[in-house]
């Protein structure tokens, strides 16, 4: 690894892309592009904005003065792929192909793995990856079974943060990820809490719109039958009963808001309903902390608390007093999506990982 070679970060979003560039680890460039619903809107696909994105992006570089032949790497957020265990991934043409069709599901992070690979293209000596997409899938069979064989359980959740700081807290007690047993609990729009075995995430609940805890805008795991019940109620369209779940769910049901911080400065202001909302969603976040631990079997090396409520330490006290007799809890405020995906291709670069084939 060249101490000059430089890692670009690629992060799409529905109206905006993050870009950063990295030099030994640190970074050097940081910038978050807005997109217009106008510039979009000509748009009919997802997939068909990547030249544009990709343009706007090779510009901003150029502007900033980046020494373009400097970059080694272009890492994109995965999207939507099909399941494949953690890791680095080359990005191919299958994966390009899959992206471009969308699949396995629409969604903007779709883009990152298309820019990354035709920004590479241009430059003369990189190569593209992405890394830990939402739908990494390690989970045990036995993790997959639901109550009913036409509901399997399924992988999506905050891979990318949650395997980033299971790595840094390793790195911070010298140990080996590979080593530990860690529950890593990510709290922000959507709450994930994983159970990683030995560098594995064997299971996890499915933090999109399946299941979990409560959290500021999803409703996680629903009495079933009342939840068929009001689907067939004929009370609601199936878009409004997909957005009770994700979108206008959990905190934002019960307060009308669906950011945390306001809601615990209502709470702080003698609010008790607010009060009661977030109690109820630190408990049941530390239920499903509890749940991760018997899938260890109780060896516990550290609970992480990570993502955006991590930042309040009065919300993570709620959930560190019901569990810190499972083990030692350490917090990991916010998350750096950027970062991470950098820190992966300095993997790369250092060759202490080998990049895997998506096929």
């Amino acid at each position: 690894m060249n101490k000059n070679d430089r890692i670009l970060a690629i992060n799409p979003g529905s109206t905006s892309t993050k870009i950063a560039v990295y030099k030994n680890g640190d970074v050097v460039f940081l910038k978050t592009i807005r997109h217009s619903v106008d510039e979009l809107s000509k748009f009919n696909k997802i997939a068909e904005q990547y030249e544009f994105r990709r343009d706007i992006i090779i510009k901003e570089l150029k502007d900033a003065d980046i020494k373009l032949d400097k970059i080694k790497v272009v890492m994109g957020r995965g999207g939507l792929v099909k399941p494949i265990p953690a890791g680095v991934y080359r990005i191919n043409d299958t994966m390009k192909q899959e992206l471009l069709e969308g699949r396995y599901g629409e969604h903007a992070s779709n883009l990152g793995a298309l820019i990354a690979d035709d920004i590479a293209k241009q430059l003369p000596d990189a190569k593209a990856y992405i890394a830990d997409p939402v739908v990494v899938d390690e989970l045990d069979d036995i993790a997959r079974f639901s109550g009913h064989p036409l509901f399997e359980r399924t992988s999506i959740f905050h891979a990318l943060n949650q395997r980033a700081i299971a790595r840094t807290h390793a790195k911070s007690i010298n140990e080996k990820y590979e080593d530990l047993n860690l529950i890593v609990a990510h709290l922000g729009g959507g709450i994930s809490v994983g159970a990683h075995c030995k560098g594995r995430v064997v299971d996890v609940n499915q933090a999109l719109d399946g299941e979990g805890p409560m959290s500021p805008e999803r409703s996680g795991t629903l009495p079933t039958g009342m939840l068929v019940d009001a689907a067939f109620s004929g009370k609601y369209t199936h878009e409004e009963m997909k957005l009770m779940i994700k979108g206008k769910g959990g905190m934002y049901a019960f307060t009308g808001v669906n950011d945390a911080y306001k809601v615990e400065m209502a709470a702080m202001d003698g609010d008790k309903d607010s009060l009661a909302v977030l109690e109820a969603m630190a408990y049941q976040t530390a239920k499903y902390i509890g749940a991760a631990s018997t899938v260890l079997k109780g060896d516990v090396d550290a609970i992480l608390i990570t993502g955006g409520m991590a930042n309040s330490k009065w919300y993570a006290n709620l959930i560190i007093e019901r569990v810190y007799k499972i083990g030692p809890v350490y917090i990991y405020p916010g998350e750096d999506e950027m970062r991470a995906l950098a820190e992966n291709g300095e993997l790369i670069l250092s060759r202490e990982v080998e990049a895997k084939e998506y096929k």
